[in-house]
């Protein structure tokens, strides 16, 4: 018996129907048409023909629309490279500050953004003035090495990460959901651009030594030329692998968050009981008040990938019990921290950066309440998870602001 007369035998069994192309399904559509053509008005018929002509259609659409994509990304990866390699042509030569480089990088990850996902032209003529005010103005600083000016430049950075956050929201910047889309993206482009990293720099690694073996000593043109060019076009190629939702790294962050946050909790404790028995004091020793802002930036960030990386459910995990312990640890370390920073403040007196230090002391400080109290409706059965997402998600603009203020005002404060 033919297999088109088997459909047709089975036109009324749904059931038969998809055991038929479920065992067969290349002989199934290759029998199909002649099925259809001579049963025209069976409606059982006609679904199967849409369902099995509605994926080769929709394939087809979003191969060209990948395509496109791709070919977008990639225009944007040379231009990102070549643009790179001319910003480090002039830090060379010292006539700009090398974090002009970032913008040799970011402008063109939100123009990735923007081309996938429009946003109003608001948002757009916003990011553009946004991107050219801040890298005029840190081209009109002198170069120095005071205070207020290294200040402009580690800041900048986390203006841009938040400029750049708007690119990636577009018009939905004010919605928590967005958000947090942005901060997984973020992890996710770290443990992918660092997987690239790794790898280019092992073929960098080879390649310089196959060459010294025939006696061409060529480190220096090519970190200039290849390392650079590369660095930059792979953020770009991070980003647009990224946003076709790879699953390489969507499917090994939540591993890491959960894996990461009890070992950052043990050693935090470990590390704080070896303080105090050794009598460490953040008060008098300058160096080890900031390392110990770093370690609150640390356990920050750690937390906020926890939870952005945490399951959307109303079930309560060990991993939670975790997260607001370090939450907890966190703001310990970060009330000495400040106390410290009014110590020094009030014995030392006011210079750009121990009142920079103390602004993001109180910022994080603030932060961390807010997530802490989210945290323990959450464990009481008062709240959902949401509620803990929004209090890092409603927060970010509040470090974007802050960075801003130090980037505009500490040079003109401090002069």
């Amino acid at each position: 018996m033919e297999f088109n007369n088997v459909i047709i035998e089975n036109m009324t069994n749904p059931h038969e129907l998809e055991r038929i192309y479920r065992k067969d399904p290349k002989a199934f559509k290759n029998s199909f048409l002649q099925a259809w053509e001579h049963n025209p008005d069976s409606q059982v018929l006609g679904v199967w023909y849409e369902r099995l002509n509605y994926k080769e259609a929709a394939n087809t659409e979003k191969s060209s629309k990948v395509q496109k994509d791709f070919i977008f990304m990639g225009i944007l990866a040379i231009m990102a490279g070549i643009l790179t390699r001319i910003i480090f042509h002039f830090v060379e030569q010292e006539v700009i500050a090398p974090i002009n480089l970032a913008f040799g990088i970011i402008p063109f990850i939100a123009t990735y953004f923007v081309y996938k996902n429009t946003p109003k032209k608001s948002v757009v003529y916003s990011l553009v003035g946004l991107f050219l005010i801040s890298g005029v103005y840190l081209n009109m600083l002198p170069l120095n090495d005071k205070d207020s000016i290294i200040l402009t430049y580690l800041h900048m950075p986390i203006f841009l990460w938040i400029v750049l956050g708007i690119a990636f929201t577009g018009n939905e910047y004010s919605k928590g959901s967005t958000r947090l889309a942005y901060i997984k993206f973020n992890l996710e482009f770290s443990i992918l651009y660092a997987s690239m990293a790794v790898s280019g720099m092992v073929l960098a690694a080879l390649t310089m030594q196959l060459f010294s073996f025939i006696g061409l000593q060529i480190e220096e043109f090519y970190f200039s030329n290849v390392v650079l060019f590369g660095a930059s076009s792979l953020a770009i190629v991070a980003a647009y692998l990224v946003s076709m939702n790879l699953k390489l790294a969507k499917n090994i962050t939540p591993y890491l968050a959960k894996i990461f946050s009890p070992l950052v909790l043990i050693t935090l404790l470990v590390y704080l009981i070896a303080v105090i028995w050794l009598g460490k004091n953040p008060f008098l020793d300058r160096n080890f008040l900031i390392a110990f802002n770093g370690i609150l930036l640390g356990v920050l960030v750690v937390t906020i990938f926890s939870i952005t990386e945490s399951d959307s459910d109303e079930k309560k995990t060990i991993s939670d019990y975790i997260n607001f312990a370090l939450i907890v640890l966190a703001l310990i370390i970060d009330s000495v921290a400040l106390s410290a920073i009014v110590f020094r403040l009030s014995s030392y007196g006011i210079t750009p950066n121990r009142l920079a230090v103390l602004g993001v002391n109180i910022l994080i400080w603030a932060n961390l309440i807010w997530i802490m109290f989210s945290y323990m409706r959450f464990l009481q059965n008062k709240s959902g998870p949401s509620t803990i997402q929004d209090s890092v998600t409603k927060y970010l603009p509040v470090y974007g602001l802050w960075a801003a203020f130090v980037i505009f005002t500490f040079p003109l404060l401090f002069n």
